[in-house]
């Protein structure tokens, strides 16, 4: 750990020794000598004169030759490192979230880097944020989102996105046009339409906050797609409207035409953004369908084709967000059936190294950008803002999940409407856009304020709200990864909800899902996946799918637990109750007008042939020797068959045809032995055979009903 650190200086030593250097005056700066000979003009006559090399040299230094690809190297090591070094901190990421860590290694390096250099250390631009160091994040978070969830949870994702992102900026920069006119003597030079650019800016919620305090917690899936969705489609929301605001600030006068037309410019611009990320990554599939030959270059053409959704979009005034989490969903499943093992491992290893190296480098030029001269402190205006956040955001959640929870199967608890209102972390997002707005008098102000939301967010509500959710008790994930059994199950349940749907001619979301799986088996992947790949039955495409997962193991799954290490023993008064439930409900089971219905065999129908033969299920070894070695507790006879549910038992049930055992009284049950309740009929109608196939002594064999109740052990 300490050699950790030790690095981290001595490569911000490197980061701060140019920066000495440059502040060497231009006159002392030796002339290199080493440099090819050049042409230039004499000051006198105007005639040509050759600049020869007065001698050779055998060692020199060009920092300058190298200065950008450099320092670009050394930020990423340091930044690198610090990640590393965190990691191996013993109990403190058990504490502290890594961005806080990261910020607070940017605070110390820019610190150190102004008290060298007695100026501000370099900042992040905007520009090198939005165009290199976002797309990658937005690139990994949209190839990984778990489809399935999020496309079931869509509607709540929307209505949190648009809705809640509406709400936040006009609450926000209505109440803070209100703090300004309240004290005109510091804040009166503050208009509307700057409180609401404010405003706009503020509410964006950082994915890369989100992601990085959220993937320590394991929170439920529901929950974690809710804030994950949110906080990556509300940026679109709230760049789109920054943009918006920032154009009206622009226009001389802004009119009701220009209100409408900003409304259509931002249903343009999100969905301008949906199309060329579909259409981008329907190319990236359809490329990757000929890259059997090459598959050496087969992951290049997902990077290159979201990045360029990516830039298109920003080219064309459109979402970049939406682009590229568009491209990226599209064009998912096309590509990792085309692309081989290695290939697929390629672009996820990659795709996670490069959005980490960037959500590092993000947190720690927070901390080095913090360093500033150009701060402006107002009490009123920067309390006024962190207080209105959390109620807007905190109001907004609430009542938007009173009415969604109103057309919604599962409900959004309590709990977790306190998380997701608690979980609106700020981060790069909204300081970079701080940097882009028009100079006026109070944009010091902005950047003060911004920077003290964010800290305040990182800080102090991503370090407590891992305590929050132990305390609330808030519903982790799920702890081992699904099996093939679970998955068919799924699917089956999908089946039945999309044909249930359609019989009632309901369109819901099952059915439209199944619409689309058609759609895409008919026609997608015949023309997007190479004949080669097509898998011959969806099952097997996910036991593939599992293979594959197992393989590469889950990093981010949790430990497994042992469920049965927090069951207990069952008590005897609920034994008891257990019996009484099968005396109550089972009897008389096999004294019916017709048969009972079993799996195993089949009931002989009046239409049918009565000689027909029997079918029983063949008895195996084990059952043979337990119906040789068990004894009859009861018998019960009846006309009626109830269900009824066990709880916390197992019940195995057997019908097999032996003698009747003798009667006998029901034993108490105790929760250390096996309880045993054998339900047979006293007269149980006689099977109709053939002739040939009586038994001789006129004995007919019984239908017996056995319940085995076995205790769980400790």
């Amino acid at each position: 750990m300490a050699a950790l650190w030790t690095l981290s200086l001595l490569l911000s030593a490197c980061l701060l020794w140019p920066a000495c250097s440059a502040l060497t005056p231009p006159a002392e700066l030796p002339q290199p000598r080493n440099l090819p000979p050049s042409l230039g003009f004499n000051s006198s006559d105007g005639s040509l004169s050759v600049d020869l090399p007065l001698a050779l040299r055998v060692f020199s230094v060009d920092y300058h030759h190298v200065q950008a690809p450099f320092e670009i190297v050394l930020w990423i090591m340091l930044a690198s490192l610090a990640k590393l070094g965190f990691h191996w901190s013993g109990r403190v990421p058990a504490v502290v979230p890594e961005s806080c860590l990261l910020i607070m290694v940017g605070l110390l390096v820019g610190g150190v880097i102004y008290g060298v250099r007695h100026s501000a250390p370099p900042t992040l631009s905007a520009k090198a944020f939005f165009l290199f160091l976002l797309p990658p994040i937005v690139l990994d978070a949209g190839y990984f989102l778990p489809g399935k969830l999020f496309f079931e949870n869509l509607g709540t994702i929307l209505w949190y996105a648009v809705l809640g992102t509406l709400w936040n900026v006009l609450g926000i920069g209505l109440s803070l046009y209100g703090v300004c006119l309240l004290a005109p003597g510091s804040l009166g030079d503050i208009s509307l339409l700057h409180c609401l650019l404010f405003g706009s800016l503020i509410a964006a919620v950082d994915p890369v906050a989100v992601l990085s305090v959220f993937q320590e917690m394991h929170v439920n899936d529901q929950l974690h797609i809710l804030v994950f969705g949110e906080s990556l489609l509300n940026d679109a929301v709230t760049v789109v409207l920054y943009k918006l605001f920032e154009s009206f600030l622009r226009l001389p006068s802004v009119s009701g035409l220009d209100v409408l037309l900003g409304g259509c410019r931002v249903f343009v611009v999100g969905l301008g953004g949906l199309f060329v990320g579909f259409f981008f990554g329907l190319l990236a599939a359809l490329t990757s369908r000929f890259t059997y030959r090459a598959q050496v270059i087969a992951p290049l053409f997902v990077f290159l084709y979201s990045y360029l959704s990516y830039l298109t979009s920003e080219m064309l005034h459109l979402s970049g967000i939406m682009a590229i989490v568009t491209c990226a969903v599209t064009m998912k499943q096309y590509v990792e059936a085309n692309v081989s093992e290695r290939s697929k491992t390629s672009i996820q290893y990659f795709l996670k190294m490069w959005s980490s190296v960037s959500e590092t480098l993000i947190f720690i030029f927070l901390g080095v950008s913090t360093i500033q001269d150009v701060h402006m402190w107002s009490w009123s205006f920067v309390c006024s803002t962190l207080l209105l956040c959390l109620v807007w955001r905190a109001t907004g959640v609430l009542l938007l999940t009173a009415v969604v929870n109103k057309l919604r199967r599962n409900t959004v608890t309590f709990r977790d409407q306190f998380i997701i209102a608690y979980g609106g972390l700020r981060g790069a997002i909204c300081f970079s856009l701080v940097f882009l707005i028009d100079d006026f008098p109070k944009k010091r102000l902005f950047i003060t304020t911004t920077i003290v939301v964010i800290l305040f967010t990182v800080f102090v509500q991503g370090m407590t709200i891992k305590p929050l959710v132990e305390l609330l008790d808030v519903k982790r994930k799920k702890r081992a990864l699904p099996t093939v059994s679970e998955e068919i199950h799924s699917r089956l349940i999908d089946h039945l909800l999309a044909g249930i749907e359609d019989v009632v001619g309901y369109w819901g979301q099952h059915y439209w899902k199944d619409k689309f799986e058609q759609f895409n088996k008919k026609y997608l992947r015949r023309f997007l996946i190479h004949e080669d790949h097509q898998a011959p039955s969806s099952i097997l495409r996910v036991y593939q799918e599992l293979e594959r997962r197992d393989q590469r193991g889950d990093e981010e799954a949790p430990p497994l637990v042992d469920p049965r290490s927090q069951s207990r023993p069952l008590l005897p008064e609920e034994m008891d109750s257990i019996r009484r439930i099968l005396s109550r409900n089972l009897q008389n089971f096999n004294n019916k007008q017709t048969p009972a219905y079993s799996r195993h065999t089949l009931h002989q129908d009046a239409t049918m042939d009565r000689t027909r033969k029997p079918l029983y299920r063949h008895q195996s070894l084990g059952e043979r020797s337990m119906s040789n070695t068990q004894g009859g507790d009861g018998e019960f006879s009846g006309s009626r068959r109830v269900r009824a549910g066990l709880s916390r038992s197992h019940t195995v049930c057997s019908m097999s045809p032996r003698p009747a055992p003798q009667e006998s009284p029901v034993p108490a049950a105790t929760s250390q032995t096996r309880g045993l309740v054998d339900l047979e009929s006293s007269a149980a109608r006689k099977e109709q055979v053939s002739p040939q196939q009586q038994a001789p002594a006129g004995r007919t064999p019984k239908k017996q009903l056995s319940f085995v109740l076995e205790n769980e052990k400790q």
